[in-house]
């Protein structure tokens, strides 16, 4: 277990636009899904204190990591930066609606899921993340200044998987469906 969360930044470009279709890009024959609990920061900060970060979001969306799997075992084998493996075109992928944290018991744990053509491949609860939304802030904050708007994927639960052409991609918070992404 790390003991401090891994950190790699995305560019606008990874993020998925809610009117494109999601291919999987020809230079990998292994991508993976990676469900995460996505927070969307409210305000500008730098340096924030544990106390203070929950004063910096108020909404709790859903999102998938992809991953070119072989691209990234080659760069870690070298040492080199994952972004190839994982900042490419559209490997982001965010709901459209963020649920106000006021509608979720954050105290007990926020249940999130994803199936693959119906069935469940990864389910998770917030309160199993190796690190708590308001540490990975914290933590990300002493690095970056965190803008209004930007986006924290918080990790992914055991049940990552490769994805194919033709799979059906569904997100979960609770009950509640977040997104559906067929895959190209």
């Amino acid at each position: 277990v790390p003991t401090e969360p891994v950190v790699f930044i995305k560019p606008e470009t990874s993020l998925m636009h809610k009117s494109a279709t999601f291919v999987i890009p020809d230079f990998t024959n292994d991508l993976h899904h990676e469900i995460e609990l996505v927070i969307r920061l409210d305000k500008v900060g730098r340096s924030i204190s544990e106390r203070f970060a929950p004063k910096y979001y108020s909404t709790i969306g859903l999102g998938i990591d992809f991953t070119a799997r072989d691209i990234q075992a080659q760069l870690k084998e070298k040492g080199l930066p994952w972004e190839k493996a994982k900042a490419f075109d559209n490997a982001a992928i965010v709901s459209q609606e963020f649920i106000p944290i006021s509608e979720l018991d954050l105290e007990n744990g926020v249940n999130f899921s994803l199936t693959n053509n119906g069935k469940l491949v990864q389910k998770g609860n917030s309160k199993d993340m190796l690190f708590p939304i308001d540490k990975i802030i914290v933590e990300t904050s002493k690095y970056f200044t965190l803008k209004t708007g930007d986006l924290i994927y918080t990790g992914t639960p055991a049940g990552v998987a490769s994805v194919c052409p033709g799979d059906v991609l569904e997100g979960f918070i609770e009950d509640r469906k977040m997104f559906s992404l067929t895959v190209y």
